[in-house]
């Protein structure tokens, strides 16, 4: 129940964070908790992680994809229009 809370939390501050500053973007930040859920949502495009705290995303190949408390997987597309950068840290 505390992970989903704290999801929740990520998901608000992911709206707060799209819709609040300067309007509505042209592609819209969808999270989602579940990897295969965002890839429905975007088949042509690669899933990220998206930590809404650090506001970096990072690639499948990456460590730190999937881990940590505040963060949701998106599509990379909508995380690049939305101003999130990808993190160069964590390579395998």
């Amino acid at each position: 129940m505390r992970s989903f809370r704290l999801w929740m939390a990520g998901v608000i501050a992911a709206s707060i964070i799209t819709y609040g500053a300067g309007g509505a973007f042209a592609n819209p930040l969808t999270p989602f908790r579940y990897e295969s859920q965002a890839q429905r949502h975007c088949p042509a495009d690669v899933v990220v992680w998206l930590d809404l705290g650090k506001g970096i995303y990072y690639s499948k190949r990456q460590r730190r994809y999937g881990s940590g408390l505040t963060g949701s997987f998106v599509c990379r597309e909508e995380a690049r229009s939305n101003g999130y950068r990808r993190s160069l840290l964590g390579l395998r």
